[in-house]
């Protein structure tokens, strides 16, 4: 069945149906970025596994305690208050 979608009038048509759908300057484009895709695929399944050994529960305890206690013996800073650009408002009296 797949190989009934190789025949040259096959191959001759969908090309023809993909230069109307993405016209001439696109076509080389498209063929290049699949190409790089392909070739990115292929070198990532050939690529070793890389195996992330964790951290003993003890040890990323203790790794995590200083940094909460670096974060709480900070002080807070006090919110900067906004400057106050507007004149007080005067009140007219009407006659």
């Amino acid at each position: 069945m797949l190989g009934e979608l190789f025949q040259p009038m096959h191959l001759l048509l969908i090309l023809v149906i993909a230069l109307l759908l993405f016209g001439p300057g696109k076509l080389p484009q498209i063929a290049a970025n699949m190409g790089k895709s392909i070739r990115e695929f292929k070198s990532a399944l050939s690529a070793p596994d890389e195996v992330k050994v964790a951290a003993p529960p003890q040890q990323a305890e203790a790794q995590a305690q200083p940094t909460q206690a670096a974060q709480t013996a900070q002080p807070a800073q006090p919110a900067a208050q906004p400057a106050q650009t507007e004149a007080p408002k005067q009140e007219q009296k009407s006659a």
